[in-house]
């Protein structure tokens, strides 16, 4: 005869002994602990790693000469941060014939719109050979990509 809960010996060698439920109960316990760990661990990266938007808005552009060139342009920034811009004018066949890299640095919440952190730029940029359009090519925060 066999206690209440103990499996017989021809079950037990047919599909082995039950596990004590301690055992399977600690280690459910250790699976949500790596679970939990390694998804603190994934917001702490991803918060750690953000950095702070720019973003441009091109306005115009005009050439007061075959040499000269201006391009009016919006950033938009937070007010304590330092951007810069890379602003280009193009020829006819899209190459670059005028870029200049400015900064834009922190600026009062009075200053500009959004509470200051959209500002109007202005860029006067020396040519190569004609243009035909001018822009901004890109902005970054300073730091971030120097």
């Amino acid at each position: 005869m066999s206690s209440g809960n103990a499996p017989t010996p021809r079950v037990a060698n047919r599909y082995g002994a039950p596990k004590p439920a301690r055992a399977a109960g600690r280690r459910r316990w250790w699976v949500i602990g790596a679970l939990a760990a390694a998804v603190i661990a994934i917001g702490i990266f991803a918060f750690s790693t953000v950095t702070p938007r720019v973003s441009f808005k091109d306005v115009g552009f005009s050439f007061s000469s075959d040499q000269q060139a201006r391009v009016d342009f919006e950033v938009t920034k937070p007010t304590d941060a330092t951007a810069h811009c890379a602003v280009q004018v193009l020829s006819e066949n899209y190459a670059v014939v005028g870029w200049k890299v400015v900064t834009i640095g922190p600026g009062p919440a009075s200053e500009g719109a959004a509470g200051g952190r959209t500002t109007a730029q202005q860029v006067e940029l020396r040519t190569d050979s004609p243009g035909v359009s001018g822009g901004v090519d890109s902005c970054w925060i300073a730091g971030t990509r120097d």
